[in-house]
């Protein structure tokens, strides 16, 4: 099954003189970087099962709209039968241009349906002017597609977060909520009535941002709360590009970690029962190293034991 669901890298080609051969090749190499990462997480956490029907929601992002392109070029070659319907939430917003998303779809070939719900009108009467709009249309919006979701019979809801928006949620929770928790691949929804998948979990927003153009995606930005500048998120945002821009391969490193997690050297009790920890006089690769620096060779001196700091 993984070898039908992961496309591997190919080979790199021989350089091809001419900028047009190489902007070729780049994109081929994006494009099978994307199918592969996509295609490893739904190995990984078993996304998508035969019969399934996936309810795709798309905003009009790029990142939205790379994923139904990239769920749909699996689907072409997957090892399972399953149906894809890509659903839009018009929230009436002033100006929304609610004919692009119709005719693209059309154009596409898929399934889709569009739910017009004026929430834009409920944000703006409940939020003060100024303040953070988010939280409150995200879960109005999170009600209303769990509602189409059982209209439509899906068995999964697919949502266009990235690896970004992961870390992002990461160090949200922990900066400002005093929780180690981020934003899972997969997970049953807050009415316990439906799987949501994030397809996208392993790729960068990035490589998105390069597909989105090359793609030529026709992009509909968010005016309820784009122009919002000083939200957590994009200050996180913004520390996690500038991390990435003075330590290169920092962010790769923080969203391995998120793989990696050992509740022994963290403090949660309910986690790790700490209170009953007992000698065995067997040695542990874990021990009481605290940090796996792998770049040094502790010295040999005699008659003195060394352990991990």
């Amino acid at each position: 099954m993984n070898a039908v669901w992961i496309d591997n890298e190919a080979p790199a080609l021989a350089p091809e003189p001419g900028r047009a051969l190489k902007i070729e090749r780049e994109t081929h190499k994006l494009e099978k970087r994307l199918c592969r990462q996509v295609g490893q997480a739904v190995v990984d956490f078993n996304m998508i099962e035969a019969g399934d029907r996936v309810m795709v929601c798309v905003s009009g992002g790029k990142d939205s709209y790379g994923m139904l392109d990239i769920l749909l070029k699996l689907k072409a070659r997957a090892p399972i039968d399953f149906e894809l319907i890509a659903v839009n939430l018009d929230q009436k917003q002033p100006g929304f241009p609610d004919h692009i998303l119709p005719a693209y779809l059309k154009q596409l070939g898929v399934p889709f349906h569009i739910e017009t719900q004026d929430t834009y009108s409920i944000v703006k009467k409940v939020i003060p002017e100024g303040k953070t709009m988010c939280s409150l249309c995200s879960r109005l919006r999170r009600g209303i597609l769990y509602r189409v979701a059982d209209e439509l019979k899906v068995t999964k809801i697919a949502l266009g977060h990235h690896r970004d928006d992961m870390l992002q949620t990461f160090f949200l929770n922990m900066f400002f909520g005093g929780k180690l928790k981020g934003m899972p691949p997969k997970l049953v929804s807050d009415d316990g009535g439906h799987i949501v998948i994030r397809p996208l979990a392993n790729v960068a927003e990035k490589d998105l941002t390069r597909w989105a153009a090359h793609r030529q995606f026709p992009i509909i930005p968010c005016t309820l709360c784009g122009s919002q500048e000083n939200l957590q998120r994009k200050q996180i945002g913004n520390m996690l590009r500038d991390w990435e821009k003075q330590y290169p391969g920092r962010i790769e490193s923080m969203f391995t970690a998120l793989h990696n997690v050992v509740p022994s050297h963290l403090m949660d009790h309910s986690r790790h029962n700490f209170k009953d920890i007992k000698t065995t006089g067997v040695p542990s690769e874990d021990g009481d190293k605290g940090f796996d620096e792998e770049s040094f060779t502790l010295p040999t001196l005699p008659g003195l034991q060394l352990v991990s700091a």
